[in-house]
């Protein structure tokens, strides 16, 4: 009965809906560089989480360009990469929208790690 009380609560804050704004004024969970240009590092984004997430959504910016990840289980995002262009590859900034729960699905964050340089 204990463990009802506590699931419960917990899966309503995570289904919590969230604006990619609301996500991007979060703290980054992930300020990185990579040698890779901001498309092609989006491009390996996709292919990583095809099969976890279905298509992402993928919209130039200025100096790159900025990636949506959906979430698993619900309408909504749940992660924003911004990729920007500079000398040699691109920045990667992952914002993540339950970045303060640690149980949260960390196929995100792994994709963004292996497409750093591989």
């Amino acid at each position: 009965m204990k463990w009802g009380v506590w699931v419960l609560p917990l899966a309503l804050a995570i289904s919590g809906c969230a604006t990619v704004s609301e996500i991007d004024a979060s703290l980054p969970t992930m300020n990185v560089i990579s040698g890779k240009k901001p498309h092609e590092y989006a491009q390996c984004l996709s292919e990583k989480l095809a099969s976890s997430r279905g298509a992402l959504q993928v919209e130039p910016q200025k100096d790159g360009v900025r990636v949506i990840v959906p979430q698993k289980l619900s309408s909504g995002p749940a992660a924003v990469f911004d990729i920007e262009q500079r000398s040699g590859g691109s920045s990667i900034k992952l914002h993540e929208r339950i970045s303060n729960v640690p149980l949260r699905p960390r196929d995100v964050r792994n994709a963004a790690t292996e497409c750093i340089s591989g």
